[in-house]
């Protein structure tokens, strides 16, 4: 009888023990509320990532409507110069360029692509080859 309550006693103690260091532990507790300052600086972070894709996405679409109108705006003035200067050479018409119609739809303005070489042989291995001694 005294190995039943010997072992009951010491059962209990192994739960009072487990429950007192569970909650009586300062390391747990500092862990629990760093986790909980991660969990939230990581909702904060995703909700400013959103805060900006909504951000760029409304800027973006104000620059295009600002292109557009400047395009638009561009081609009143090119074809009213057309119409109220009509003797004006060519060189002198400050809106010469005039977009056509495929040009005013497309979002982007006509740009040559750069190169990446050049026009002729640059010379580089023609000169002579220096010697070894």
């Amino acid at each position: 009888m005294t190995w039943e309550y010997a072992l009951v006693g010491l059962v209990f103690g192994i739960v009072i023990g487990a429950v007192a260091m569970r909650f009586g532990n300062r390391k747990l507790r500092q862990q629990q509320t760093l986790q909980h300052e991660l969990d939230k600086s990581k909702t904060e972070l995703e909700k400013y990532r959103q805060e900006l894709v909504t951000h760029f996405a409304y800027s973006a679409e104000l620059l295009d409507n600002m292109a557009r109108d400047y395009r638009q705006l561009y081609q009143h003035m090119a074809k009213s110069s057309n119409n109220l200067l009509p003797d004006l050479p060519n060189q002198e018409n400050p809106f010469r360029y005039q977009l056509t119609e495929a040009e005013a739809d497309n979002d982007q303005a006509p740009v040559e692509i750069p190169r990446d070489y050049s026009e002729g042989a640059s010379g580089l291995l023609r000169g002579q080859v220096p010697r070894r001694d």
